[in-house]
């Protein structure tokens, strides 16, 4: 059992820092609201740090989980950051969906303090958070990897190293690229169903056995149906991911057209309210338009 520290409480990182606990590691926890590190407490026992610096001292491995680049730049290498407060020889493993040049940046500012840094962002969902399995895509070093694989096992089915760092965030955009093109095509599909007149779930039931089955077909399309789209990722995460993904794609020269477009499309779904709706939301601009 490891001491570990656990930095980012939302709606991924409370319950991964929940499994930790499960498992038996000695947690510590900071979230910037700190009545919801509080809240974890009653739940999962474990300690309450009032900044980064503080949980980060004294831990083994320790773990975020925030919003974009600027808030893992902060956590980490901020003032009363993470890194600054690491022992040499420790490893810091981020779960933050985030840019690789951020990934990069912070494993050499860990370089020169001798703390390994690991960037490991996740799929998954909330669902998979909650129920711990998480499919991690690493990037960093083989012997910090060795380390904290079984820690990081307490909430995922799947754990791989990648190669160096900033590797599992490129994998990650690898991961949102093609499920962009899935959802939409999906969305695309139900509502030429309904349109033609016919059963969706006789459709669904039959194609689902040959080559058009996808997680998203067996997970979202009873939803997507029914207009429900209340649970899962967010749309306004969507299109974060899908930004970091397009301006890396302007770095290395590779065509997203068809990611530029869903983009797009997400952003109709902002403007009709929808950034908190589940990505599977796109039908929603598809059924909205078949009433005009």
């Amino acid at each position: 059992m490891a001491k570990v520290a656990f930095l980012g409480l939302g709606v991924m990182g409370f319950p991964m820092a929940g499994w930790l606990a499960k498992k038996g590691h000695d947690v510590t926890v900071y979230n910037r609201t700190a009545a919801k590190a509080e809240k974890w407490c009653k739940q999962h026992g474990g300690k309450a740090a009032a900044t980064p610096a503080d949980a980060a001292a004294g831990a083994e491995i320790v773990f975020s989980c925030v919003g974009d680049d600027p808030d893992l730049r902060e956590i980490a290498l901020g003032s009363g950051g993470t890194v600054a407060a690491m022992r040499k020889g420790c490893v810091y493993v981020d779960h933050t969906t985030a840019s690789a040049d951020i990934a990069r940046e912070i494993a050499a500012a860990g370089a020169k303090r001798g703390v390994h840094c690991l960037d490991a962002p996740v799929s998954g969902g909330q669902a998979g958070a909650e129920n711990g399995k998480l499919t991690v895509m690493v990037g960093g070093e083989a012997g910090p990897f060795a380390t904290a694989e079984p820690v990081i096992r307490s909430y995922a089915h799947a754990v791989r190293l990648l190669g160096p760092a900033g590797s599992g965030q490129l994998t990650k955009m690898v991961n949102q690229i093609a499920i962009a093109g899935v959802v939409q095509g999906l969305a695309e599909a139900l509502n030429f169903a309904r349109k033609a007149g016919l059963d969706a779930a006789a459709v669904i039931e039959t194609i689902s056995k040959g080559a058009a089955q996808s997680w998203q077909m067996e997970n979202r399309w009873k939803t997507m149906s029914e207009g429900k789209f209340d649970f899962g990722f967010a749309v306004e995460w969507m299109r974060k991911d899908l930004r970091i993904a397009l301006q890396e794609a302007r770095n290395n020269g590779a065509e997203l057209p068809v990611v530029a477009l869903v983009d797009q499309f997400y952003a109709d779904v902002v403007g009709m309210g929808g950034k908190r709706w589940d990505t599977s939301s796109l039908i929603a601009r598809l059924n909205r338009n078949d009433k005009k």
